[in-house]
């Protein structure tokens, strides 16, 4: 029986019953690997449409095709058995119509084991959010700093640290909770912006670069371990992994350099042939002589 099969994993009812409750844990994850090392610990792993920038060298989450969601999504759901998996839906994929967003998010759910999908936009989303979530569809909303939509907002620029600006975001907010999202990712916003908006909305808010006082919290894994070249302010390193990896990386060019790597204990040696089984343990009045490293019988006569 596999693991898979003895643990409960959880749900997107399950988050939005942790709303006010403890806080909920959750980091991205974009492989099989990490998802199955990180599952003990977060409540729910996002396949964050970051993987464009992370994994495939992408300037922006823009480029990043449906197909790539689906792939990684897929390997995350495979490696982990806890968590709940969240898949984003990359940009294209569900602006155009309701319909269009939910053929897209249906066969992300399909084509992944996932158990909800994650999509960027305010009030003008809200219709889209009702119409997946009255289909069967979990949704994680994401309003504040959107990066599908960088080339309109001129860059990754936090929102809301000028008051004028929290109207419009904090109707977001409240536009995507009562439409049926089950939580809201808060990106990229002013702090005193992001614990009044917490307080407003009945479902969960998971805060990256928010307010400490977000339901929850999300960061990139690679950026928490210390894996990226260049991080944004609110990203605390919880270890430098990327140092360690350089290291180890140096240390086996050197080895290998200095023929002191694959050493006796990382090589294989040869079986004994058929032929030499089948002839069997050698007589009494036969005398063993060992040639080249390896036993060979020879038979001298007395």
């Amino acid at each position: 029986m596999s693991i898979q099969s003895t643990i409960k994993r959880i749900t997107a009812p399950d988050i939005r019953a942790l709303k006010g409750q403890e806080p909920i844990v959750s980091l991205t994850a974009y492989h099989a690997h990490t998802a199955r090392i990180i599952d003990p610990y977060v409540d729910f792993m996002l396949v964050g449409d970051s993987l464009g920038m992370v994994m495939h060298g992408f300037d922006s989450t823009v480029p990043v095709p449906l197909e790539l969601m689906i792939m990684h999504g897929a390997a995350v759901v495979r490696g982990s058995a806890k968590a709940l998996v969240v898949v984003d839906m990359p940009f294209g994929s569900y602006e155009e119509s309701c319909e269009v967003a939910f053929r897209n998010a249906a066969r992300i759910m399909k084509e992944t084991g996932c158990g909800a999908i994650k999509l960027e936009g305010g009030a003008y989303m809200a219709e889209t959010i009702a119409y997946l979530s009255d289909r069967g569809i979990p949704v994680m909303a994401h309003v504040g700093l959107t990066p599908q939509a960088v080339n309109v907002m001129g860059g990754f620029k936090t929102q809301g640290r000028q008051k004028s600006e929290w109207a419009a975001i904090e109707a977001d907010a409240i536009s995507v909770s009562e439409a049926g999202a089950f939580a809201i990712v808060l990106e990229g916003m002013a702090e005193p912006l992001a614990e009044k908006i917490t307080k407003l909305v009945d479902v969960p808010t998971i805060g990256i670069g928010a307010s400490s006082a977000c339901d929850g919290q999300i960061l990139v894994l690679e950026d928490m371990l210390g894996l990226s070249p260049r991080v944004p302010r609110f990203v605390k390193e919880f270890g430098q992994i990327g140092a360690a990896i350089e290291g180890a990386v140096e240390l086996y060019a050197d080895e290998v350099r200095a023929r002191n790597f694959p050493g006796e204990a990382h090589v294989y040696g040869m079986k004994a042939s058929a032929s030499s089984k089948a002839k069997g343990k050698p007589s009494s009045k036969a005398k063993s002589e060992v040639v080249g490293g390896k036993g060979r019988t020879s038979a001298k006569s007395k």
